[in-house]
């Protein structure tokens, strides 16, 4: 079969490391900046400096974008990791065309803070870009501890932009933690780290997602992370029922009947119909994360603030140049 478009980049991708379980290569990349193609989503455009995530969540709804590259084994997408290749002054023209009122969201498919940022620095050279920004709206998500590294950066990117990080904790106990995320940092790390950045003034929120039926689906589970994550400084609490994706269940659905046989038939037949869940379950989930929210007196989006557009001052001044030497040119008085 003859590759074409991301598919044969991937297939002559350098690798440039290669641990037990997972190589990391090189990927080059055409677009960084993607427009978000959902509607019901509430950002405007991607930035996922990797392709694939070794974090290797069970639940993980992202496993087929590895397929767009032909590798559709459901492990490839934790053990093959994509680093894009970055160049500062391509990005910053990507940057120009898009709107400072759209919102632009970063690690949506794949994790920004994965082990391989400790190696490739890949998402802190795009926040240094965007820290020189003004009025942009930016918003990150993450599971891992290793986003307190650029707390300076991103309370510079949040002082002229309006930012908010989103640090995902499913569950505070340690040893389930272990079990759907295999290789992500423990829970206690995750809330040191939004300890870390709501010191340094950055809007912070905590995501339960997903929250698993049978599993972490309970009053007492929700209550000890919002109680957590108050005291680490969070300023809202947000989470979503599970969705199964294909994908996802060629990796869950084993998981389960490994670790928790008890309740396999009963997500067979929760999923029976599709990848997600309607009705009184998800809305009786909703009311007790409104009642954790409201014990613990947390929002359930970040809180509303303005930062100011680049002055149109100096915006009307580069016009007014630019049309004085319009007229020179033209011979015009």
């Amino acid at each position: 079969m003859q590759l074409v478009g991301i598919a044969r980049l991937a297939s002559i991708s350098p690798t440039l490391e290669a641990k037990r379980a997972v190589s990391y290569q090189h990927l080059p990349t055409r677009k960084w900046i993607n427009r978000c193609s959902n509607q019901s989503m509430p950002f405007d455009f991607t930035i996922n400096p990797y392709r694939g995530c070794e974090f290797g969540c069970k639940y993980c709804y992202a496993r087929y974008t590895h397929e767009f590259m032909e590798l559709r084994q459901p492990e490839d997408f934790e053990r093959k990791i994509f680093a894009k290749h970055f160049h500062a002054p391509w990005f910053r023209t990507e940057l120009s065309t898009v709107s400072h009122s759209a919102h632009i969201a970063i690690g949506t498919a794949t994790d920004p803070y994965q082990p391989a940022e400790r190696r490739y620095r890949i998402t802190r050279q795009i926040l240094q870009i965007l820290a020189e920004e003004q009025g942009r709206r930016i918003s990150l998500t993450t599971k891992s501890d290793l986003v307190a590294r650029d707390a300076g950066i991103l309370a510079r990117l949040g002082k002229r932009n309006v930012l908010s990080v989103n640090v995902t904790v499913t569950t505070v106990d340690a040893a389930l933690a272990r079990q759907l995320e295999p290789r992500a940092p423990r829970p206690d790390l995750r809330l040191g780290a939004v300890r870390e950045l709501t010191s340094r003034g950055v809007a912070v929120g905590v995501f339960m997602s997903p929250v698993l039926p049978g599993i972490t689906d309970n009053l007492a589970a929700i209550r000890a992370l919002g109680r957590q994550a108050a005291a680490a400084g969070a300023s809202y609490l947000q989470g979503g029922v599970l969705f199964l994706k294909p994908c996802a269940r060629a990796v869950f659905f084993p998981f389960l009947k490994d670790s928790y046989p008890q309740l396999s038939s009963r997500y067979a037949q929760l999923y029976a119909r599709g990848a997600y869940l309607r009705g009184d379950y998800p809305d009786h989930v909703a009311r007790m994360m409104d009642s954790v929210r409201r014990e613990f007196r947390l929002d359930r989006k970040p809180a509303e603030y303005t930062v100011e557009p680049p002055e149109s001052g100096e915006q009307l001044a580069l016009f007014d140049q630019r049309l004085a030497g319009l007229r020179a040119a033209a011979g015009v008085r």
